[in-house]
């Protein structure tokens, strides 16, 4: 069974950084394609980068040159650093899984969720 478990999360303030992991067990991490997804509260589910087996990267436009993506497959981990963190960043975050080399910018294409981690940037 997979499962992806996120850890990381935590109270900033405006400006920080923060790095967020993303520990998978059960399947050939390597095959799979991995990505963030974030949900604030009374918003919808929005996407927030992501990375191919290859190692290549989406960012949301919102995100890009501030987050990283990337990936250790010999620890099965995907990584997400977040630097000069935003009031707006404010939501849970949650990594998934596709069974594609390929990353997707829908998060309707990922079939396997962690349960999230809260990140909450103040002012």
């Amino acid at each position: 069974q997979v499962q992806l478990v996120e850890s990381g999360g935590g109270l900033v303030q405006a400006g920080d950084s923060l790095r967020l992991s993303c520990a998978t067990s059960g399947r050939s991490f390597e095959d799979y394609a991995m990505g963030w997804v974030r949900q604030a509260p009374g918003k919808e589910r929005e996407f927030v980068s992501a990375i191919w087996t290859g190692g290549q990267t989406y960012y949301a436009d919102s995100v890009k040159g501030r987050f990283t993506i990337s990936r250790d497959n010999a620890k099965n981990t995907v990584y997400l650093q977040m630097k000069f963190m935003q009031v707006e960043d404010t939501a849970i975050y949650c990594c998934a899984s596709r069974s594609s080399y390929l990353a997707s910018r829908d998060y309707r294409d990922y079939s396997h969720w962690g349960q999230g981690t809260q990140v909450t940037v103040s002012s």
